[in-house]
């Protein structure tokens, strides 16, 4: 499970999100990180599924 998270947080960092803590406000400021930048999704994917 843990290489699929870190799979997911590099290529669909709201996917990863999503599956780790659902529609939320987390999910939907990785969309906006993502849709501002790959990097800045990916850098959030990691700080939010990595503190749970």
């Amino acid at each position: 499970m843990i290489m699929l998270t870190i799979i997911l947080n590099i290529l669909l960092p709201p996917l990863s999100v999503f599956l780790k803590h659902g529609l939320g406000v987390t999910f939907l400021i990785s969309l906006l990180l993502t849709a501002l930048g790959w990097v800045p999704g990916v850098i959030h994917a990691f700080i939010v599924n990595g503190t749970r």
